[in-house]
C-alpha cells in the first residue's frame, strides 16, 4: 500500500502528527519534496519533537525514512537535526535514514542569496523563511546544483562547485553587491557536513522496490499544503516545489509508481504562515485568542501564524488538487471556548459572491463570507470515539465533511499521539 499525506490548506494543518499516528503500522516513510523551510511537530511521550528535514516517521526505531531526489538539503542543518535527536535517546544510523543521492545540497551561497533577495524586496517580500530554498530549486531547473551523490566523488564535487561559484558570484557581487563566496570555504563547509553523511547516500528508487516486492506499507510525506504549492498555489506566494500528492512517487525515487490512497489533512480553522491573500483573515482580539488558543506560531520560524476561520472554499479546492480519498481533521479541541465558530463559505470579488477559489487578481481582491454555526462550549480533549463529542462538535465535523466533498475519517482533539477519534 502506498500513501500520501498530504496538506489541503496553507500548510501547517497538522501532517507531522497524522504521519506519526500513521506511521506504527507502515515501515517506510519518505519525504519527497522540499527542505528545512518548514517544521512538522509531533508529541510523544510527553516530549515535543520539531522536524524539519527528517521524516515524522523517524521517532520509530523499526520505520525507515527516506528523503528522496524531490528534496533540497541543508546538511548542515540535517546533521543538527540528527545530533539534537541522538542527544534524546533516537539514534538514526544508516539502516534507518536513506538520502537519496540525486537529492540537490542547499548551499550557504542559497541561503545568502535568499536573504539578500528578501532585503531587497522590502515591503514586496513574498515572505521566505530565508533557507535558501527558492534559489536552490532555481539553481536545480538551471542545471547548476549540487547533489548528494557529488559528496561520493571528491574531485568531481570540487570541479562542479567551482563552475557553481563562477556563476553564483556574478549575481552576488554584481547584483547585490554583496561579498563573494570562496570555493576554499565552501568546500571546507561540504567536507565538515558532508563527509558524516556519505554512508546514508543511495538509490532510494532501489530501496522503495525492495519495499514494495516485500509488500510493505510506505508512507508519503508532504511539507506544506496545496495552496503552496508552485504550479497550482497562490502564485506567487508559494513553495518552490511540488506539494500534491500526486509528485509523491516520483518526488521520493519510484516514478512508476502510483498511489493507493491518498489522506488530506486540514484544520478546524484557516492558519497561514507568510505573505500572499488569506481573504478570510481574522485580526485583533479574535484573532490573537484563536492564535493562543491554537499555539499558532510556526515550527520552523517561530513566527506567529496569520489565522482565521475555515475556509470552505479553499479547502475544496485543496481537497481536489491533492486527489483526497479521505480527510483529517486537526485541532478540533482549539474551538471549545467559542460560543459561535465563524465559516467562510464564499468570496466576494468585484461585488459577485462565489463559492470557487479564485486566482491571481481576484483572489487578491476577495473578501470572506462568514457563516456562524453553534458552539459546543466544554472541553472534548477526552474523547476517543465520535459519540463522545457534543452534538454541537458532530454537526461541525459533518458540516465540514459535506462542505468539502470528501469523508473526514480521523478527527483531533489534542497535540498528544493518541488524542484523535477514528470514525469508521
Amino acid at each position: 500500500m502506498l500513501t500520501a499525506i498530504v496538506g489541503i490548506n496553507w500548510g501547517d494543518e497538522g501532517k507531522g502528527r497524522m504521519v506519526d499516528l500513521l506511521s506504527q503500522s507502515c515501515q517506510v516513510v519518505a519525504r519527497y519534496q522540499g527542505g528545512n523551510n518548514a517544521g512538522h511537530t509531533i508529541l510523544a511521550g510527553g516530549e515535543k519533537f520539531v522536524l524539519n528535514l527528517l521524516p515524522s516517521g523517524i521517532l520509530r526505531q523499526e520505520v525507515v525514512n527516506i528523503l528522496g531526489p524531490g528534496m533540497v538539503i541543508d546538511i548542515a542543518h540535517l546533521r543538527g537535526e540528527m545530533s539534537r535527536l541522538a542527544q534524546r535517546g533516537v539514534e538514526i544510523g544508516p539502516e534507518r535514514l536513506r538520502i537519496s543521492g540525486g537529492a540537490c545540497i542547499c548551499l550557504p551561497a542559497n541561503v545568502r542569496q535568499d536573504c539578500l533577495e528578501e532585503d531587497r524586496l522590502a515591503g514586496a517580500k513574498f515572505g521566505s523563511t530565508r533557507r535558501g530554498i527558492g534559489p536552490i530549486y532555481g539553481d536545480k531547473y538551471m542545471k547548476k546544483a549540487l547533489r548528494m551523490e557529488d559528496l561520493l566523488e571528491p574531485e568531481r564535487l570540487e570541479r562542479q562547485l567551482a563552475r557553481l561559484l563562477d556563476w553564483k558570484n556574478l549575481l552576488l557581487k554584481n547584483g547585490y553587491g554583496a561579498a563573494e563566496e570562496t570555493l576554499e570555504a565552501t568546500l571546507s563547509w561540504l567536507r565538515e557536513h558532508g563527509e558524516p553523511l556519505k554512508p546514508y547516500i543511495c538509490d532510494t528508487g532501489a530501496v522503495l522496490e525492495e519495499a514494495i516486492a516485500a509488500g510493505k506499507e510506505i508512507l508519503f510525506e508532504a511539507q506544506l499544503g496545496a495552496l503552496r504549492d508552485i504550479d497550482y498555489g497562490i502564485y506567487p506566494y508559494t513553495s518552490s516545489s511540488t506539494t500534491l500528492a500526486a509528485y509523491a512517487p516520483i518526488g521520493a525515487g519510484i516514478p512508476g509508481r502510483r498511489l493507493d490512497r491518498v489522506v488530506g489533512v486540514m484544520k478546524a480553522y484557516s492558519t497561514c504562515v507568510g505573505e500572499g491573500p488569506f481573504p478570510c483573515e481574522l485580526f485583533g482580539a479574535e484573532a490573537e485568542a484563536l492564535r493562543e488558543a491554537g499555539g499558532e506560531y510556526g515550527a520552523a520560524t517561530g513566527r506567529p501564524r496569520r489565522v482565521g476561520p475555515f475556509d470552505v472554499p479553499a479547502s475544496r479546492y485543496g481537497v481536489r488538487v491533492q486527489g483526497a480519498d479521505e480527510v483529517a481533521l486537526t485541532k478540533l479541541d482549539v474551538l471549545s471556548g467559542m460560543g459561535e465558530i465563524p465559516v467562510c463559505t464564499g468570496y466576494r470579488v468585484d461585488g459577485v459572491v462565489t463559492e470557487e477559489f479564485p486566482s491571481g487578481g481576484r483572489l487578491e481582491r476577495a473578501e470572506a463570507v462568514v457563516e456562524r454555526l453553534p458552539g459546543w462550549g466544554c472541553d472534548i480533549g477526552g474523547c476517543r470515539r465520535w459519540q463522545e463529542l457534543p452534538e454541537e462538535a458532530r454537526r461541525y465535523v459533518t458540516y465540514l465533511e459535506e462542505a468539502v466533498r470528501c469523508p473526514i475519517r480521523y478527527v483531533s482533539v489534542g497535540a498528544d499521539r493518541e488524542a484523535y477519534i477514528l470514525r469508521e
